[in-house]
């Protein structure tokens, strides 16, 4: 069964509309004009126990307000959700018990207490047994290295050390499930790094499902094996990460570095026109970038395959370094924002 569905979602708002100017604000004291603004648009999908899911689209697109709908703070204009079986709005307190939720921009933390309080606090909350409890909390303090600030007042915690007990505190009571929004947002690398080790851990120890919504794409690569992208509050795509990067980015790079450098480059173009043609036409491996001795191939995996393009190119040209590189994710998701699917 799956542990999260939805089904032709909608939410729509209503925003009064102002004529601009003086005049325009008077006459919308006795007149008021009002809009409907479609911000999510009968969006499906469903999430199975132990997927870790990305959830992919530009500011204004719906991700927030999907999420908000998935845990009962919204209730859907159109359309159904189930969490664990269970409508969200209709059973929010026993969703709540089995959810755990990040907002990256806003902290579940009390902000004068220290850390450890705000952890005690939710043990009562949420009624978690005392043995329970503190093998959580000391088991969350070891992987997210807590223990040098868990005494200290949250607000006087760094934007990371704040995020790893926001991350501490939605998992305390053992969800099934976490919706994380933006968890990685401002930041450092280091950081960063460390709350996908988090993520990675607790979804290979418990099995833990997640819905991650970023717009920080390193967090993808790293986490989400599939996606889902929506854009104007429509879903466009959902499947696997890499299904994404072949569909919209099939080319692949092959960067060399040659030994010989004006030599080596007629020897290169030379074996370049040599290499057998693929018979799809544009597929064929061209010279895309020349900077220096070094040289970016760009080819398509489906019609020259790498080893023998190096093979043939390695017994022609004297080489110092070659590297295949993929297509960035960025460049996939950045099409699909500008074109559509």
């Amino acid at each position: 069964m799956s542990l999260v569905r939805v089904a032709n979602l909608c939410k729509d708002f209503r925003v009064r509309k102002r004529a601009p100017g003086m005049l325009g604000s008077l006459r919308s004291l006795f007149v008021s004009h009002w809009e409907t603004r479609h911000a999510v648009r009968n969006v499906s999908f469903q999430i199975e126990p132990g997927e870790i899911v990305g959830y992919l689209g530009p500011n204004g697109a719906g991700k927030s307000t999907t999420v908000k709908m998935l845990v009962g703070i919204l209730q859907p204009t159109a359309g159904w959700v189930s969490v664990e079986g269970r409508d969200p709005q209709r059973h929010r307190t026993q969703v709540t018990r089995n959810i755990g939720v990040v907002f990256g921009q806003r902290t579940n933390l009390w902000w004068d207490l220290p850390l450890v309080e705000s952890f005690r606090l939710l043990r009562h909350i949420y009624g978690i047994p005392e043995g329970r409890y503190r093998a959580s909390l000391q088991r969350l303090t070891e992987v997210l290295e807590m223990d040098d600030f868990l005494q200290t007042p949250v607000r006087l915690l760094s934007l990371g050390q704040r995020m790893r007990g926001d991350l501490a505190a939605a998992l305390l009571h053992g969800p099934q499930i976490v919706f994380l929004d933006e968890p990685t947002v401002g930041l450092d690398i280091v950081a960063k790094e460390q709350i996908r080790e988090f993520i990675l851990t607790v979804n290979r120890e418990r099995g833990l499902t997640v819905l991650l919504t970023t717009h920080d794409l390193g967090d993808v690569e790293r986490l989400c094996p599939r996606v889902l992208i929506i854009d104007k509050g429509a879903l466009v795509y959902d499947g696997a990460l890499e299904e994404l990067r072949q569909r919209y980015a099939p080319y692949r790079t092959l960067v060399l570095d040659l030994l010989d450098g004006a030599g080596g480059r007629l020897e290169l173009l030379s074996a370049l026109r040599e290499f057998p043609r693929p018979q799809e036409a544009g597929a064929a491996p061209a010279v895309v970038r020349e900077e220096g001795s070094r040289f970016s191939i760009r080819f398509d995996p489906a019609h020259v395959a790498a080893p023998e393009l190096i093979s043939h190119i390695s017994g022609r040209v004297a080489l110092r370094d070659l590297a295949v590189e993929e297509p960035e994710i960025e460049t996939v998701v950045a099409r699909i924002y500008r074109e559509g699917v």
